[in-house]
């Protein structure tokens, strides 16, 4: 059984980071550890939180997924895998985990970081924060090769702590113990209290087969209804949830509805990860100093992730939870 060859110390440490929807969100982040030439991955759509108790990791050719981290094949790490008949595929950030020359490697949407790496101010209040753990600052990417290649460019052999700008953490170590230690100080220093939020009673019924959602608070206040309508500021916002969010409530093929000065309402069918990335916009929202200017991802960078067939599959892996 994998969960066996894994140990019971990496599986935990995942399961932990998997449960703290300030960590990770649904199917997202990712973490590895290798042993000789087997990397062992989180598999793409699969949920960390479900580590102690389900087989959710693949099993790779850390020389064969270096070998596409630079170039060969098409990134994917598929032809990687070392047990090609089972049904996992492995994460579609597996190519920067096999590069990175640390046998512990654990990538989170943390909700502190997010909060500082979508804006320029939050930068470098970051970067002040770490600034004795020397991070690297890694521009925003496309998820896979893309983004690995900008993370190689900015590693040096000493590196062990990541900020994706518009994308989250990445924190590495020889050994479980040291990762988690380093992923708890960092997320100590970057953790900034949520504002007290007024939310407003709405009194218009949701649209049918809709709830009002206890994110409503976004489309109300003023200052943060202008910067959540129409943009987005991560990728698994746009992966689950659609580009940006429309402010007339007029999206009747998504699984949320906008309504500006009034609220948000959630379909009643919506999935675990699109309940994730909506508490989650709420939560990096609610700790937004109002004299930071968030930067969006941008139209083309919202398109490749909607236009990409990696996506595509590990949402729908996520719509069957």
């Amino acid at each position: 059984m994998e969960r066996t060859l894994l140990g019971r110390e990496f599986r935990l440490f995942s399961a932990r980071l998997g449960r703290d929807p300030l960590q990770v969100q649904g199917a997202g982040g990712n973490i590895s550890i290798k042993a000789g030439n087997v990397m062992w991955i989180k598999a793409s759509g699969t949920e960390l939180a479900d580590a102690a108790t389900s087989d959710i990791f693949a099993a790779v050719d850390l020389d064969a997924a270096k070998a596409e981290a630079f170039g060969s094949g098409d990134g994917s790490c598929k032809s990687a895998l070392i047990d090609k008949s089972g049904k996992l595929r492995p994460s579609i950030e597996t190519t920067f985990h096999a590069a990175l020359d640390w046998n512990v490697v654990a990538h989170t949407h943390s909700v502190a970081a997010l909060t500082h790496a979508i804006a320029p101010e939050g930068r470098r209040v970051l970067l002040d924060k770490l600034a004795d753990l020397k991070p690297a600052l890694v521009p925003y990417a496309k998820p896979g090769r893309p983004l690995t290649r900008a993370i190689l460019a900015r590693a040096t052999p000493d590196t062990r702590i990541y900020v994706l700008e518009n994308h989250g953490l990445i924190v590495t170590g020889p050994n479980v113990e040291k990762a988690s230690c380093l992923l708890q100080e960092v997320e100590t220093r970057l953790s900034m209290p949520p504002r007290k939020i007024a939310e407003r009673k709405i009194d218009i019924p949701p649209p049918v087969g809709f709830e009002w959602h206890a994110s409503s608070w976004l489309a109300q206040a003023p200052h943060i209804a202008k910067l959540v309508a129409g943009h987005s500021y991560y990728p698994d916002h746009v992966v689950f949830l659609g580009s940006g969010l429309n402010a007339n409530g007029s999206d009747v093929d998504r699984p949320v509805r906008f309504f500006l000065q009034k609220g948000i309402a959630l379909s009643l069918d919506a999935t675990t990860s699109q309940r994730a990335m909506l508490n989650c916009l709420s939560d990096v929202m609610s700790r937004l100093p109002c004299d930071w200017q968030p930067e969006p991802i941008g139209d083309r960078a919202e398109n490749e992730l909607l236009d990409w067939d990696a996506e595509k599959y590990r949402q729908a892996l996520a719509m069957s939870k």
